[in-house]
């Protein structure tokens, strides 16, 4: 068991009906208070990191430093928090100056050529 599987102490408030019903949950599977809720957790956790909405949430968080890497790395794991780090560190750099290949031609030979000094602000006339 590593540090941070020790259990840690947690106080809440909780409405009396919903404390009612779980205890009556507990006692109908034999097991206690604290095992249904540590579940209950572990199931919503999981199943909120798996969702798209929350997992762009946090990549918009992120790259808007509103969320530190750690915080990324705990909500959404190391591979993706990894992703979203290589990611960011390539939208805040400077795009590539990259020339056209000579050697391919991308437009099939189908271009049109606009010297934008001459170009009328009018409608195109094709």
């Amino acid at each position: 068991m590593s540090a941070s599987d020790d259990p840690r102490r947690v106080h809440f408030q909780s409405p009396e009906y919903l404390v009612d019903r779980l205890d009556a949950i507990a006692d109908l599977f034999d097991t206690d208070r604290t095992d249904l809720l540590v579940d209950a957790i572990r199931e919503y956790i999981e199943e909120t990191a798996e969702s798209e909405t929350f997992r762009e949430l946090v990549a918009t968080k992120y790259y808007d430093d509103q969320l530190e890497f750690e915080t990324v790395k705990q909500l959404v794991g190391a591979e993706t928090a990894q992703r979203l780090r290589l990611l960011k560190v390539d939208l805040e750099g400077e795009p590539f100056d990259l020339a056209a290949p000579d050697d391919i031609d991308i437009y099939d030979g189908e271009t049109e050529t606009v010297d934008p000094e001459t170009k009328s602000n009018s409608s195109d006339e094709r």
